[in-house]
């Protein structure tokens, strides 16, 4: 058992669970979680490489996305977590989407005015501006860390930390590789 402030790299240390943001089939018996950054160059490359990985291998493998904002090195990286956690529940992964599709801009005054876009009841943006998931961003970075992740995107499969590279032809293997029989 770990303590809150123990690292077990290698190990996903906090198990998948009904709070976390899950794409593909809930009972799919491969489970790709990704810690990622939204203003990440490597996290914008790798999306479109786990949505193919996603379309081939529908029913296998469920996505779970973890926010792993690299404040320091991405300025805007918070922001866009922000953004991404203040969409209704609904249409979370259309807001996570946007924000890779649009990573050029995510400066405060443009995920306002895309939030205002995507839900115009005005709730998205009072929750940005608010910070109302702090807390759940804070939250999925410290998971992360005590995961043992120390860049972005980093991926676990199955809950043991994915190494290898994140190329569709790698990460189709290391999918198959973890499938149950």
């Amino acid at each position: 058992m770990t303590t809150p402030f123990e690292i077990q790299t290698g190990r996903l240390t906090q198990p998948v669970g009904a709070g976390d943001h899950i794409r593909g089939e809930r009972t799919a018996p491969v489970t790709l979680v990704e810690y990622g950054d939204y203003q990440c160059p490597y996290c914008g490359a790798a999306h479109p490489i786990v949505q193919e990985l996603l379309r081939e291998r529908p029913g296998v493998v469920r996505l779970v996305f973890r926010n792993f904002p690299l404040s320091d090195i991405h300025p805007d990286a918070e922001a866009a977590a922000e953004f991404a956690e203040s969409a209704p529940p609904d249409r979370f992964w259309d807001a996570h989407d946007w924000l890779f599709a649009h990573q050029d801009r995510l400066d405060p005054p443009q995920l306002t005015a895309a939030a205002a876009e995507l839900d115009p009841s005005g709730s998205m943006v009072k929750a940005m501006v608010g910070r109302v998931f702090a807390d759940r961003i804070r939250h999925d970075f410290l998971s992360g860390v005590r995961s043992g992740v120390n860049g972005t995107p980093t991926f676990f499969i199955n809950g043991v930390r994915h190494d290898g590279g994140y190329q569709l032809p790698e990460l189709i293997r290391a999918i198959d590789h973890a499938r149950p029989l």
